[in-house]
């Protein structure tokens, strides 16, 4: 049995209940109000965390990058789309503050060391590593130093690399995602058994960050072990935005957890035994002799 991981709010792990996360991510489109809409609506699912993502755009993006061409409804530039998606100090400030009132915990994906500074200051119950972090050995570190438990994603990955992020980390407090990098993933390619694989080599709890536009492969995940449940989620796909289409709208995110609540109770402890509710329709139906 792999270590559970105390996130304080909650522990994940073998024997204790799957963590929905609902990644918010950049769908609030650069607009609290509905940001703020995303998370009462995910809280209001049954979502353990919300999560966001936090990035220093000089730091993240070249200057070439940044200066691209490119139309969004904040300009014309790829620095204009960046900057505009970027929540600042008031908006987490707000942000925070409405979780405590929602009574959820939130995290955030740090792209750079400044922005693990910057989150640190709402001292959150854990970090969340994107996948394109992963062979990044200096936010690895920045993150580790936190001290914080970490939670990372493994998309577009191989084992090797995995093994050199896992032994910058450490296993201690650290729960890895399977995860395929395409937005929204094909089915094909989601590999859940990939689950198993994870623990089994790292000995750490093991997630499912998921991209593809159905509840079932979420669903079997839980009952391959896994531990998180990670979904994009928004209001409503049709929205302009690059991570709509492979996001969860509020009605199928209560579904999801509906489904993956009773598949936690359908998974039992293994034991075979003979339920009370058999033995009239055993007494009935069997034949001894």
């Amino acid at each position: 049995m792999t270590n559970a991981v105390d996130l304080g709010f909650c522990k994940v792990g073998d024997g204790h209940p799957v963590l929905v996360i609902a990644e918010i991510g950049i769908n609030h489109n650069g607009d609290l109000d509905l940001c703020r809409q995303i998370m009462a609506a995910a809280t209001e699912a049954g979502c353990g965390a919300v999560k966001f993502q936090k990035r220093t755009i000089d730091l993240v993006y070249s200057a070439e990058e940044l200066d691209r061409p490119r139309d969004s409804p904040f300009g014309s530039t790829n620095r204009d789309l960046k900057s505009g998606l970027e929540f600042g100090d008031d908006a987490y400030d707000q942000i925070a503050e409405l979780c405590t009132s929602l009574g959820v915990a939130w995290t955030a994906s740090c792209w750079d060391e400044n922005s693990v500074a910057f989150i640190e200051r709402y001292e959150p119950p854990f970090y969340k590593i994107a996948s394109a972090s992963l062979t990044d050995d200096n936010l690895l570190r920045r993150h580790r130093e936190t001290g914080r438990p970490l939670v990372l994603s493994t998309g577009m990955s191989s084992l090797a690399q995995i093994d050199h992020a896992v032994e910058i980390l450490g296993n201690e407090s650290l729960i890895l995602m399977q995860c395929t990098s395409a937005y929204p993933t094909i089915p094909d390619e989601l590999n859940l058994r990939v689950i198993d694989t994870l623990k089994k080599r790292y000995g750490v709890p093991v997630g499912f960050s998921a991209h593809d536009q159905s509840l079932a492969a979420s669903v079997a995940a839980v009952a391959l072990g896994a531990c998180i449940i990670e979904r994009h989620v928004t209001i409503d796909r049709s929205m302009w935005g690059s991570d709509q289409a492979a996001s969860l709208e509020p009605k199928e995110l209560t579904e999801l957890i509906h489904d993956v609540r009773l598949v936690e109770r359908s998974l039992g402890d293994g034991i075979k035994r003979v339920y009370e509710s058999e033995i009239s329709v055993c007494n009935k139906l069997r034949r001894i002799g």
